[in-house]
C-alpha cells in the first residue's frame, strides 16, 4: 500500500468551499474535463445531527497507460463512489470515495476535508484548511514487483489530479465569489 497526502490552504471561507464544493466538476473548472457526469445517488439530512449525507456516483474519462488496456482490457470509462458529509455545526466537509472500477486490480480509497483554517483567520478574511489523503493499493496476484510498480505510477498519476483538482477548485471559488457579489449588489440596488 501507498499513501499520498496533501494539505492545502483556501484563500476562502469555509461557507464558500462548502458551497462551491458541490459545482466542482461545472463548466467554470476547466481543469476537471475528464469527469463526464456526477450523479446524486441520495441525499438526506440527519435531524438529530443536521449532518448532510450525501452519496455521488462520479463518471470519469481517465487515460490508462495503453499497457494497462493491453494487458487487462476495459475502457478509459471509470466510476468512482463518494459519501460525503457536511456538518454545518463543526463547520466540517468530509468525502470519502472508492474507485469502482478495476477495484479488483486496485484499490482507492480517498479522504478529503473541508474546515476553518483557525491559525490563518482573520476577520473577514477567513480561509479554509483542505486535506487530501489517499490509501493506494495494487490487490491483483502476481509478484510483489509489479503491484509496487503500479502502486507507485498511481500514487504519481495521483498526485498529478491533485494539483490540477485544486487549481480547477480555486477557478471555481473565485467565479463563485464574483458571481454571489453581483448577485448581492442586484438584491442590495433593488432595496434602496
Amino acid at each position: 500500500m501507498k499513501v499520498f497526502s496533501s494539505e492545502y490552504t483556501f484563500d476562502y471561507s469555509w461557507e464558500e468551499c462548502s458551497t462551491a464544493n458541490w459545482r466542482k466538476y461545472c463548466p467554470w473548472n476547466n481543469k476537471s474535463t475528464h469527469v463526464i457526469s456526477v450523479d446524486t445517488l441520495s441525499r438526506e439530512v440527519d435531524p438529530a445531527t443536521g449532518i448532510l449525507r450525501t452519496e455521488r456516483l462520479i463518471t470519469c474519462h481517465q487515460q490508462a497507460p495503453a499497457w494497462v488496456i493491453s494487458l487487462l482490457g476495459g475502457s478509459n470509462t471509470s466510476h468512482v463512489y463518494e459519501t460525503s458529509y457536511v456538518s454545518p455545526s463543526d463547520k466540517r466537509v468530509t468525502m470519502c470515495s472508492t474507485n469502482l472500477t478495476w477495484a479488483n486490480i486496485l484499490q482507492v480509497r480517498e479522504t478529503v476535508t473541508y474546515q476553518p483554517d483557525l491559525t490563518a483567520s482573520s476577520p473577514g478574511h477567513e480561509r479554509t484548511q483542505f486535506t487530501q489523503d489517499a490509501k493506494i493499493t495494487a490487490v491483483c496476484g502476481g509478484w510483489q514487483k509489479i503491484r509496487t510498480k503500479i502502486e507507485e505510477a498511481s500514487v504519481e498519476r495521483f498526485s498529478e489530479n491533485a494539483k490540477r483538482g485544486r487549481e480547477g477548485f480555486e477557478a471555481v471559488l473565485e467565479m463563485s465569489r464574483r458571481v454571489f457579489g453581483e448577485e448581492r449588489a442586484k438584491e442590495q440596488a433593488k432595496l434602496h
